[in-house]
């Protein structure tokens, strides 16, 4: 971090501004303590008996490829504590039930394959970086309940053709009651979907039930998420240079509370009948343009919301994989 330094000249002595810190400073020197067995406190991970991952169940240290699969493999209860970055162009690694996945420090960094969460429940990722995935999500869910994503970084470039890459964060196929909490989503032009199909109403209806909540959104095109069908709340996240924000569609119902947005084109819309309602929220000169929805509570307990004046200072320098462990 850098302090404010002070020069001596004779009897005076001169104070001399700290010049302000870059995103990549604040982070490394907010980054906080945290425990493997951290459970969430907010959102739809809470609900449905709630979300514990691995807690209660072995802990490995893992520090390559294979070691990681194998750990994050089968249906017992385990914390894996991942403590170096990996790299596995087009590879697909399924996650097992009952896992906690903790990167140890902002070093991990995972490079060209997907984590797959399908047909399992009760799993969490923290603390994790996740880039550049070729042929798949940077993380799929699918089929699966109470599932925590926090503290991640995730991200591809924007210089390749807008369908090089596909989503960061993918939620479909009736998956259900997810939080996804202090993400810094950054550099991609599909960023994360919530319901795959306008054809899938028959299985997602009733699901994909989500909350996406301080998280931050810098450099993406769209789908910031785009939903389908389900409930979303979304709530303390800040927005930059992201053209299109959230997008309601297909009978979703979204509750949008006290998020901001900063030179957003979209920053709340409607399509094929997508309907939220918003409140205290800072579109940054921009319109809502979504249908009014009927969305106004959510039935776990939220904290207390952040006015939009302070969301930029509490989740820039925050959000991504600041952990420390």
């Amino acid at each position: 971090m850098r302090f404010s330094s002070f020069v001596s000249l004779g009897l005076s002595t001169i104070a001399l501004a700290a010049p302000t810190p870059t995103v990549e400073e604040k982070r490394g020197v907010l980054a906080k303590r945290a425990s493997v067995t951290d459970t969430p406190t907010t959102g739809y991970a809470t609900e449905n008996g709630g979300t514990t991952g691995g807690k209660g169940g072995s802990t490995t240290t893992v520090s390559s490829f294979a070691q990681f699969t194998a750990a994050v493999a089968g249906d017992s209860p385990a914390v894996v504590i991942v403590t170096a970055p990996m790299e596995s162009q087009g590879a697909n690694v399924k996650i097992g039930s009952n896992k906690s996945i903790i990167g140890k420090s902002s070093s991990v960094v995972f490079t060209g394959f997907t984590l797959t969460v399908k047909n399992v429940s009760n799993v969490i990722i923290r603390n994790l970086a996740i880039k550049k995935v070729v042929g798949g999500d940077a993380i799929a869910v699918q089929y699966a309940n109470n599932v925590w994503l926090d503290h991640l970084d995730l991200s591809s470039d924007m210089t390749h053709d807008k369908d090089y890459y596909d989503g960061l964060l993918d939620l479909t196929h009736a998956a259900d009651y997810i939080t996804v909490s202090n993400v810094y989503f950054h550099d991609h032009w599909k960023c994360s979907l919530v319901g795959h199909s306008d054809n899938n109403g028959a299985e997602d209806t009733g699901h994909l039930r989500v909350t996406y909540h301080n998280n931050y959104w810098k450099n993406i095109n769209s789908r910031g998420p785009s939903l389908r069908f389900g409930t979303g709340h979304i709530f303390n996240n800040y927005y930059e240079s992201v053209a299109d924000g959230i997008n309601t569609r297909d009978g979703a119902q979204v509750l949008v509370q006290n998020n901001v947005f900063v030179g957003s084109k979209k920053p709340l819309y409607s399509t094929d009948a997508g309907y939220a309602v918003a409140t205290g929220n800072d579109f940054g000169g921009a319109a809502n343009a979504a249908l009014a929805g009927t969305l106004t509570s959510v039935p776990y307990k939220v904290p207390t919301l952040l006015a939009a004046s302070a969301v930029k200072a509490a989740v820039v320098g925050t959000a991504g994989n600041t952990l420390s462990f």
